[in-house]
């Protein structure tokens, strides 16, 4: 067995999760679906959300655990990280009991708020600044919080690879990783590198939950991360050789665009739990 393999319990979640999106509400109150183990949800789209959606929402964090996946916080950005916002944030978690927050490790604007997350250059500077920020939304959250690996499609000049960066700054912030496989393979074919040798770097104790999507493939050279699309099966492929090489962790499909009929989402949700199952079984033979 891997020195490496997990138990469940050091994860905030487990099992399969699934974006709550708008229009998936209706459905999953009168007929919860039984493979979603936790749901997901943008706190942007949700504070200070009352009336029958806020009602909801109180509603279905009763049947399933809730994790955040925030779209704003720009850590990476020039201007100051804004603490009314993160004040109104850590009532929202509170209240909602998220079991985490997670954000990603970019910047999406300066004073004003663009709907792309840019890439931060990959220098020691910007390690010292992103894990400094980091390290004060912890404080004022009162919680450790997780770094999203992102995907790019052009990148300043630094004079670190992504993943020495990525692995730098969950060092120096002492934060989680929310691993994002799909992203990983999307920087490969933009980038140029072997994803397989990124996914053996990662600060796997450092994992908090994963995602894994689908995304638009504009060339042969170039994937665009819509979550718009079906996961490809390379993705797939790349989810199995994560969790046999780490064990089992909370995954979460991402569906942003082109949702269809929430049970051709469920599929692939199923997807996600019998991989789990498997390697899950291979784990314990091993043990045995």
């Amino acid at each position: 067995m891997s020195k490496h393999k997990n138990t469940h319990a050091r994860y905030p979640v487990t099992g399969a999760g699934l974006g709550l999106r708008f229009e998936l509400i209706e459905q999953f109150r009168t007929d919860p679906p039984k493979q979603v183990d936790f749901l997901e949800v943008a706190p942007e789209n949700w504070i200070r959300v009352g009336g029958s959606r806020g009602k909801a929402l109180r509603e279905l964090t009763e049947q399933y655990p809730l994790v955040c996946h925030g779209l704003s916080l720009s850590i990476g950005g020039p201007a100051p990280l804004d603490d009314g916002f993160l004040h109104d944030l850590k009532h929202f978690l509170d209240v909602n009991q998220a079991r985490v927050y997670t954000e990603h490790l970019s910047y999406c604007g300066d004073s004003g708020q663009l709907y792309d997350l840019m890439p931060i250059p990959f220098s020691e500077e910007a390690v010292h600044y992103v894990a400094a920020r980091i390290r004060h939304v912890q404080d004022v959250l009162e919680r450790r919080i997780g770094m999203e690996n992102v995907s790019t499609y052009a990148v300043p000049t630094g004079e670190m690879t992504e993943l020495d960066f990525l692995t730098a700054v969950l060092e120096e912030a002492d934060c989680g990783l929310h691993l994002d496989i799909n992203n990983i393979f999307v920087n490969s074919v933009n980038h140029g590198f072997d994803p397989y040798a990124y996914l053996a770097g990662i600060p796997a104790e450092r994992i908090m939950y994963a995602h894994i999507a689908g995304h638009y493939q504009e060339a042969d050279n170039l994937r665009v991360d819509t979550h718009g699309e079906d996961v490809l099966p390379e993705v797939w492929d790349m989810l199995d050789t994560a969790y046999e090489r780490y064990g089992v962790f909370p995954t979460l499909l991402e569906r942003d665009f082109n949702i269809p009929p929430l049970d051709e989402l469920l599929g692939e949700v199923d997807q996600i739990v019998s991989r789990q199952q498997r390697w899950q079984e291979s784990a314990d033979v091993d043990v045995a």
